[in-house]
């Protein structure tokens, strides 16, 4: 799903035929609605399109998770990239365009505060899609790499993770004020990295469109149940929240055939 800005977030749900593109769902006019999401037995490679029976990465084929640019090591692991000295792990050029650019570290609220690397142009989607209620950069540094050894630094401090079944039920482990975590973390940073820490002192607030939060959250996926259905309460991340705590990641599925219809 992409996303916009807005109070709250404005999704779409952006649907392909195989590698071409598809029809656009406004999601946020389907709250409240019935929704169902039929499986209709199909899985397309995202980078091939080859029909494959199971996903690898966010979609993709076996061969494409091992070989494409897309899935080159140093996504999970900024810090491993090389780039910026001329040398590819997988793809020049890719890598060139993708990581070789200006990135943040910055810390965001999910269920806690999270320490994270992303490259400039991906804010504030990148907050959107792990469902932070707000953010704040730390360090904007020239390389992918270097934005990955900040992080990794950091991360013997504090989590990079998000905790999803917090994320999704909108409670939070740690209240310490996002400004004040930065000066926390900026304490831990080595000399070294002074010169890229960021100026910028602004806490960007996220509201997601959600009508009701769960209490208890069920994961559901279209491998184990072929229909999911139910009544629409919100959305956050790129997770859909349904009646009774029932919630579906929606990236999990790319590559998978739907059918998808709604009813008052």
């Amino acid at each position: 799903m992409s996303s916009e800005l807005l109070t709250p977030v404005n999704y779409t749900l952006n649907m392909k035929n195989v590698l071409e593109d598809g029809p656009s769902v406004p999601m946020n006019e389907l709250l409240g609605k019935q929704i169902s999401i039929q499986f209709e037995n199909e899985i397309h490679c995202v980078v091939s399109g080859k029909k494959i029976k199971k996903t690898f990465g966010e979609g993709m084929s076996f061969d494409a998770w091992r070989n494409s640019p897309s899935a080159v090591e140093s996504i999970l692991h900024p810090e491993k990239s090389r780039i910026h000295e001329g040398i590819a792990l997988r793809d020049f050029e890719w890598e060139e365009a993708h990581h070789n650019q200006p990135h943040y570290v910055y810390l965001s609220r999910t269920g806690g505060i999270k320490v994270g690397v992303t490259r400039c142009t991906n804010v504030p989607f990148r907050w959107i899609d792990q469902g932070a209620t707000e953010a704040i950069i730390l360090a904007e540094t020239p390389y992918r790499q270097l934005a990955g050894l900040i992080e990794v630094e950091l991360k013997e401090h504090m989590s990079d993770k998000t905790n999803w079944r917090m994320m999704l039920k909108n409670e939070f482990s740690d209240d310490t004020d996002l400004l004040d975590a930065k000066e926390e973390a900026l304490e831990l940073l080595s000399e070294g990295y002074y010169d890229f820490i960021s100026d910028e002192d602004e806490i960007t607030k996220i509201e997601f469109p959600v009508l009701e939060y769960p209490t208890k959250v069920s994961s559901m996926k279209l491998d184990k149940e072929e229909l999911i259905e139910g009544r629409l309460m919100g959305i956050k991340g790129q997770y859909l929240i349904f009646d009774g705590g029932r919630v579906m990641n929606v990236r999990s599925h790319a590559g998978y055939r739907v059918s998808i219809s709604f009813r008052e």
